[in-house]
């Protein structure tokens, strides 16, 4: 899921053909098929990914969605599916899940249950509820840098909160490719949306995938990130870049986040108008968190902010 906007963006990549209902090859080892739900926040649609051979994992099997799950189930005709890895539990990642799973007998496994970043503030509603998977429970509860491994193939999940609080990539361990998910994708920035979404460990996960040494991102969405050092540069600096924007508006008057929605998003699609709120919301509570600004009242939607 994410958001589309023109302030000092990194590279993004557009040319992503989906090839709807069919099974990409897209390296040794790993197909892709794409769910036809395209949507301005799905680009054209979620990635779902096959890891191994005659024995295999799935990566996000996607909505629930009929076409979609013929197309999976056709794709692993003759083949045994061990394991189904959950990166997150919005609706559009992890619902076909259960289908999936009735039907391989495979173990699931991500991070958690779906929760928020924080709790809800007295009065508050989270605009992305009907967004999350909230039924989802994983077989196996995947720590920080574990590891399972199957038939000639061994995954490895990284914890990378930030969009969701349980969101995880995983590596495919010797091949140098990161299931980056939801949290790092060529096509646009993700979402942050509290109280789902935290900015702060937003920004903590791409510290942490700088660290890495990975050669290509498969995202969830859109086409791979082939440059991963200088995209997470580039996504970075586009952060602190909206970050600054915020804080200016707020120190040059801007009381409301719907001004500084308009003043900021000049050019986004009024559609994303919404989603952009959220993502103003989420940089001014890392803000209240800095003590650069201040608020009359915990964060929200509906607050008044000023200068610290």
């Amino acid at each position: 899921m994410a958001e589309k906007d023109d302030a000092g963006d990194p590279e993004f990549d557009l040319t992503f053909q989906p090839a709807y209902g069919q099974a990409v090859p897209v390296a040794e080892g790993v197909e892709r098929l794409t769910v036809n739900n395209p949507s301005p926040f799905t680009f054209h649609g979620t990635n779902s990914y096959i890891v191994g051979g005659s024995s295999v994992a799935v990566i996000d099997p996607g909505p629930e969605d009929e076409a979609h799950f013929q197309a999976l189930m056709a794709a692993l005709k003759g083949r045994e599916v061990t394991h189904i890895f959950v990166s997150h539990t919005h609706r559009d990642h992890s619902p076909l899940t259960r289908r999936l799973k009735t039907e391989t007998g495979a173990l699931t496994v991500a991070e958690g249950p779906h929760r928020a970043a924080r709790p809800l503030f007295a009065g508050e509603v989270n605009p992305f509820a009907e967004s999350a998977d909230s039924d989802f429970v994983p077989d196996i509860a995947i720590g920080d840098g574990e590891t399972i491994a199957g038939d000639g193939w061994s995954l490895s999940a990284i914890h990378t909160p930030g969009h969701t609080a349980n969101h995880s990539a995983f590596a495919l361990d010797g091949s140098g490719l990161l299931f980056s998910a939801d949290h790092v994708m060529a096509w646009a920035t993700t979402i942050v949306a509290p109280p789902d979404g935290s900015m702060a460990d937003f920004m903590a996960s791409v510290e942490k995938l700088l660290a890495r040494d990975d050669r290509m991102f498969l995202p969830g969405h859109g086409g791979p990130v082939r440059e991963p050092a200088s995209f997470l540069r580039g996504l970075r600096a586009h952060r602190r870049m909206r970050e600054r924007a915020v804080l200016e508006r707020v120190r040059g008057g801007d009381r409301v986040i719907p001004d500084m929605v308009r003043a900021i998003y000049t050019r986004t699609d009024p559609r994303l108008h919404g989603a952009a709120a959220l993502s103003v919301l989420a940089h001014l509570e890392d803000l209240v968190e800095k003590g650069q600004v201040t608020s009359d009242g915990p964060p929200s939607l509906a607050g008044t902010f000023f200068p610290a």
